[in-house]
């Protein structure tokens, strides 16, 4: 039982940097933006946490705000930048998206595994890491009972990803905002027409969810990993772009599906599998391919991607 319980516990915990990641990338592609870079933009928002963790470190500090205000800083300058940079080329300069993505995602993995490899080891980002990132409401308490472990046996990041998955979710859906940004990602000219300014919506949606994104790499860095060094964190950002097509766009959803990729992540190391335990893990994969071919099969439009994702909007051809 108890080995059941740990393994539900760290499933969710796990599953926080999924969200992270996931409601991020469907932000961005709600308004139109394949940013195949999440994978790098996660990268660079561990590069962020890494800085901010080490500032405080540096500078003998002991006060838990100061913790979370150099940590979430340095990780929104950094995501933020990359969603700024990627909105610059696809929006101003009209690059193809998958090209300037994969290009983040490339520079995101270098510059991650260069700048943390220079700033080094440091013991006091696993100190900072127990103080104030893995449990929000004390480890005495979270470790209580099998009730307290599954409910409150966790950081404030993964609360934090879940509020976000959930308003994101009311935005989108309830408000005029989400609507005006759903509609530049189905039809930015008829957007236009209407006076939404596609570029700005554009620009700003996916800077939001690049740092919302980036927040997932943070996460990795100081909870996953507790303050440990991980110098390539790019297979969790393929995961979270395949959650998007798996959850149809739908952060809701995305709580679940998280859930559910986390469980396939760690259930090669809680079970039996034999000779098919590395088999195991590319099951979210699988998973995703025969979500994408129902869905195709089906065609509803609630559930399929925006109709312009991918594709950049000139003004003059409306």
């Amino acid at each position: 039982m108890s080995n059941f319980i740990t393994f539900i516990c760290m499933s969710l915990n796990l599953s926080a940097a999924f969200i992270f990641g996931c409601t991020g990338e469907t932000i961005t592609e709600k308004v139109g933006h394949l940013n195949m870079g999440i994978p790098g933009i996660m990268c660079l928002g561990m590069c962020g946490a890494v800085v901010g963790a080490n500032i405080y470190c540096t500078a003998g500090l002991n006060n838990g705000f100061l913790a979370y205000l150099l940590v979430f800083l340095f990780t929104i300058l950094f995501s933020g930048l990359a969603g700024l940079l990627f909105s610059f080329f696809t929006v101003s300069l009209k690059c193809n998206h998958n090209v300037t993505g994969l290009t983040l995602t490339t520079f995101g993995v270098g510059a991650n595994t260069f700048i943390v490899s220079s700033i080094g080891e440091n013991g006091g980002y696993t100190t900072i890491s127990k103080q104030y990132f893995l449990y929000l409401f004390g480890s005495e308490f979270a470790n209580k009972n099998w009730f307290t472990q599954l409910f409150f046996g966790y950081g404030f990041m993964f609360y934090l990803a879940i509020a976000l998955a959930i308003i994101t979710f009311i935005i989108l859906k309830k408000t005029r905002i989400g609507l005006n940004l759903r509609a530049c990602g189905e039809n930015p000219s008829v957007a236009d027409v209407a006076g939404i300014n596609v570029t700005a919506y554009r620009y700003i949606a996916t800077t939001i969810g690049s740092i919302i994104a980036g927040f997932g790499g943070a996460f990795l860095f100081l909870n996953h990993f507790k303050g440990a060094l991980e110098y390539n964190i790019s297979s969790y950002g393929w995961l979270s772009v395949a959650l998007v097509i798996f959850t149809l766009w739908n952060p809701l959803i995305g709580i679940g599906g998280s859930f559910l990729f986390a469980m396939l992540y760690y259930a090669p190391s809680f079970f039996n599998f034999g000779q098919y335990g590395k088999l195991a893990t590319a099951i979210p994969y699988v998973i995703t391919i025969i979500v994408l071919i129902i869905t195709s099969i089906f065609n509803k439009k609630e559930n399929q991607a925006p109709a312009s994702l991918g594709l950049c909007y000139f003004r003059e051809d409306r």
